[in-house]
């Protein structure tokens, strides 16, 4: 359990110099340009932050893509972190922009609790960085980051900052947020971090500088509210920061303050009884006037509304926004009200009185079609977390979701009742997707992907959303996509989905004869894995991946017994003679060949027939450490791949070093190369015969995206210092057709590509 000791932190100040950063000699430079593939959003963007030192300035906060930035000089959202090589940094725990001075805007970073976690500050608008490495841990993809902002500038004075912690209480910053300390005077000095896997606190859930309370050289009324289950939530300062008290007569101990915002005298507060996003069941809206210290429950269409069986609705609320102009005009979200769906309240008296925005909304999503899921309208949402009032226009609303952002322009500005109230996303630029697979054809579409939470996509215009997503089955993960090389056409995959079919069973796997174009749900039917097993479905887990030989005649399912299929999945039998649990792969040239690597017993595995069976012999040159090299987790690349346009030749990847094989495994030998490789792709040769290699990997320690042209001899680095996407690549492609171009699939900046300059 850690604590911070009371006492000044003298934490040094890392700058981000671009300019400085070097390229070792052991991979050179290659001068690659970069760009994301299109798909638009796409991810959980907790909040949305608005300027109000300058009209159409906004950032947006995203729990694994990093910060975005939007102005009336740049229509488009802007990553502003894509130089940066600290992974943790991309999950965004809070924002804070100075109310006088619209260059300034403070970040505090840091995805997950047992990573380290840093302060952010920019003069430029995110341009560049200043970054303060701090001991205490943030969540900004875990639990409870719908909540905030839990960090806060003082109005009056931009050097004075405070940021509520997680797990370690109440911190003060007087110079700008260059060091920070412990205000030990907070009554709630946190938890601690819990030393369970997935577990965390919410803590210090927002910071609130009071207007109206400002002297000359600070706010001296302060409002701090915590999330953790505690019997007093709320707490107030009259003297800056330096003492506090607990606000009297809050709502019951169940409820947990989630988000809060000031409109003239009065302090509303949208509460849920869990800390979100997901987890809520009830939640209330309150309303304390700062004056008389009332408060007045003001729920919307929720324990006061019961539904028509007479019970509540269910779930809580957590976004919330108030008129800058307009002190009694008020827009809250509901969080977790799954039935019959989230929604939006909008009051024009200070919550006397609501009304439902959600039945009277309309969602163009042509420019993000994904967004439709295969329905004929697309969602209201989930996960509204951040809603947000233009400051300097009353009729511009915005909401983010767990898939996209959503803006309408046509909110009245008097109490008149909306119809067909349209709503459009705003996400030109956003890229905030988790990537787990990706294939390039030598023909049709470029490229096919699969991605986490949305399917996956075929794409035919990289500037545009894809108008083809993965239906009839989506999946809600795609983790494998492989294709027949003689025969690209023909594309089989596999996932995870939660949509049942016919059978009361979620299919798994799909296959194509249209380039991915048009998708038939695949299954395997029951079956045995060995004499004494009973007959098991196989395929219903997600965990198994498909393949398709090389001409396309057949497919095989690479479950604990490899079943087979020549007639597209209208009937399987088992694959024989290859033990349970060897994977195979498909030559790339010839249809006829598969090969298999057990990496229990170092033996590799030929099919001379389609797949049908399989011969045995020993293999030579293969690592002593073999047996720790199997993967076991569904979304990891398989180490063992046939290079293209050859035969029996064969590359295994061991995180470190390459070997190759030009026998069909007989015999393996280890290339002596500049770089240890993670993950290895194929792509057209940039001159001669000899394949790109592509790769992630790491060389003089860092990792890097690499290319090599004399196969796998020395390598190349591809990514220079403005385009590091914090490092947080998953697997990649290469392309077939574009020589030198790579497809790399990120976590948390969708899919980049890059390719040589000319």
């Amino acid at each position: 359990m850690f604590r911070l000791m009371p006492r000044l932190l003298s934490l040094f100040v890392v700058t981000l110099l671009y300019a400085s950063a070097t390229q070792a000699n052991n991979c050179p430079l290659q001068d690659y340009s970069w760009r994301n593939i299109t798909v638009g959003a796409g991810g959980f963007a907790p909040n949305l932050i608005y300027s109000t030192a300058e009209k159409g300035l906004a950032y947006l906060r995203t729990d694994m893509g990093g910060v975005y930035r939007r102005d009336e000089q740049h229509p488009e959202w802007i990553p502003l972190q894509d130089g940066m090589k600290q992974s943790n940094y991309f999950g965004i725990e809070s924002i804070a922009l100075d109310p006088s001075n619209a260059d300034i805007v403070h970040v505090a970073a840091g995805m997950y609790k047992h990573e380290p976690a840093a302060m952010l500050r920019s003069f430029d608008r995110g341009n560049s960085w200043e970054i303060t490495p701090v001991p205490f841990r943030m969540g900004g993809n875990e639990d409870g980051r719908g909540m905030g902002e839990r960090l806060a500038v003082d109005p009056i004075n931009g050097n004075i900052l405070f940021f509520g912690s997680r797990h370690d209480g109440l911190f003060k910053s007087v110079d700008q947020g260059k060091s920070w300390q412990t205000v030990k005077s907070f009554p709630h000095q946190g938890k601690g971090v819990p030393s369970e896997g997935r577990s965390t606190n919410a803590g210090i859930s927002f910071i609130h500088f009071v207007r109206g309370t400002e002297n000359k050289t600070s706010t001296h009324t302060i409002i701090a509210a915590v999330a953790d289950n505690a019997s007093q939530h709320l707490y107030l300062s009259l003297d800056a920061g330096k003492t506090w008290a607990p606000i009297k007569g809050e709502p019951k101990s169940t409820l947990r303050p989630a988000q809060a915002v000031q409109a003239g005298n009065n302090f509303f507060i949208a509460y849920s009884n869990n800390t979100g996003p997901n987890g809520v069941t009830n939640g209330a809206v309150y309303r304390l006037n700062l004056a008389s210290a009332k408060w007045t429950d003001i729920t919307p269409g929720h324990n006061h509304t019961p539904n028509k069986k007479g019970s509540s609705p269910g779930g809580g609320f957590m976004g919330i926004t108030a008129s800058a102009s307009n002190p009694n005009r008020i827009v809250v979200a509901t969080m977790n009200r799954w039935q019959p769906h989230d929604t939006i309240f909008i009051s024009n008296d200070a919550g006397s009185t609501w009304e439902n925005i959600g039945p009277q909304s309309k969602r163009n999503v042509r420019a993000t079609p994904y967004l439709y899921w295969g329905n004929p309208e697309a969602d209201f949402g989930w996960w509204m977390a951040g809603l947000a009032l233009n400051p300097f226009d009353d009729t511009d609303l915005s909401y983010t979701t767990g898939a996209t952002v959503y803006r309408t322009t046509q909110l009245h500005k008097n109490n008149n009742k909306h119809t067909n109230l349209l709503w459009t996303p705003w996400i030109k630029g956003i890229e905030q997707t988790a990537v787990i697979t990706l294939t390039s054809l030598p023909e049709g579409p470029e490229l096919l992907s699969g991605f986490g939470d949305i399917s996956g996509f075929t794409h035919t215009n990289f500037d545009e959303s894809p108008q083809v997503m993965f239906t009839t089955p989506v999946f809600a993960n795609t983790n494998s996509i492989d294709y027949a090389p003689l025969q690209p056409n023909i594309v089989v995959r596999s996932g995870t989905q939660p949509h049942r079919d016919e059978t009361g069973k979620a299919p798994t796997l799909a296959w194509s004869n249209d380039h991915g174009m048009n998708w038939k749900p695949l299954s395997v039917p029951e079956h045995k894995t060995d004499s004494t097993s009973s007959p098991k479905r196989h395929d219903l887990s997600g965990n198994h991946a498909i393949i398709v030989s090389a001409d396309g005649e057949t497919f095989i399912f690479t479950g604990p017994r490899a079943m087979i299929s020549a007639n597209k999945g209208k009937s399987w039998q088992p694959v024989k003679g290859l033990p349970l649990n060897v994977r195979p792969i498909a030559d790339k040239s010839d249809g006829k060949r598969f090969y298999g690597l057990d990496f229990e017993k170092a033996e590799m595995y030929l099919s001379h027939d389609g797949g049908f069976t399989f011969s045995h012999y020993a293999s030579e040159g293969l690592p002593n450490n073999l047996k720790k090299m199997a993967p076991t987790w569904r979304e990891k690349m398989w180490p063992l791949l046939a290079q293209p346009n050859t035969k029996d030749q064969l590359w295994l990847v061991t995180g470190k070093k390459l070997y190759f094989s030009q026998d069909a495994g007989k015999n393996f030998r280890s290339i002596a190369s500049t770089a240890n490789i993670q993950e290895l792709a194929f792509g057209k040769p940039l001159t001669g015969d000899v394949p790109a290699m592509l790769a992630i990997g790491h060389c003089d320690g860092e990792r890097r995206l690499l290319r090599s042209d004399n196969l796998g001899k020395s390598w190349n680095s591809l990514n220079d210092k403005h385009h590091q996407y914090g490092q947080r690549f998953r697997t990649l492609a290469g392309d077939p057709r574009n020589a030198g171009r790579i497809y790399v699939a990120t976590d948390g900046r969708g899919i980049v590509m890059g390719e040589p300059k000319k």
